[in-house]
């Protein structure tokens, strides 16, 4: 047990590998699949390996910021929201920083994208990607720390 990293029920985590340094996320233990917000989605392929290309808003809350991230398809899943609703979503794998130093735990997640306009949070971590490696601390934020200015991330 000691080594699960503790968390709040909202955290700053990182992509380096699709080049979002720092996303705002709810840490969602009642959803099983982590879900990122995505916009414009191309499907291409390289090296004979299916890919997609999206657009993310990492920071939300009306930052108009566009990032464009590319990433392996993993899957197609029909996943079922919150809400009861059933939508057929894109599987990606990318590596997950927890937290924002760059010596912060890293490892291999799968997320499904989706359009979460409207939501308070581009981001939700579900319990598959947190499984055997945190503790989630529900009356606590930000336990691994909080930016002052999070678009100076993407300057």
């Amino acid at each position: 047990m000691s080594d699960l990293i503790t968390v709040g029920w909202q955290e700053w985590l990182a992509f380096p590998g699709m080049g979002l340094p720092a996303v705002r996320a709810k840490i969602d233990t009642g959803a099983r699949t982590s879900a990122l917000h995505a916009r414009r989605i191309e499907h291409l392929e390289r090296d004979g390996e299916p890919l997609v290309r999206f657009e993310v808003n990492p920071l939300f809350r009306g930052r108009r910021l566009k990032v464009m991230c590319e990433a392996p398809v993993v899957d197609e899943r029909e996943v079922t929201s919150s809400s009861g609703h059933v939508e057929l979503r894109i599987v990606v794998e990318a590596m997950l920083r927890l937290g924002l130093a760059t010596d912060a735990p890293e490892w291999p997640v799968e997320l499904t994208l989706t359009d979460r306009r409207g939501m308070r949070f581009p981001m939700l971590l579900g319990r598959e990607a947190m499984s055997g490696r945190v503790l989630v601390d529900s009356g606590a934020s930000f336990k691994l720390g909080r930016p002052d200015h999070p678009g100076a991330f993407y300057e």
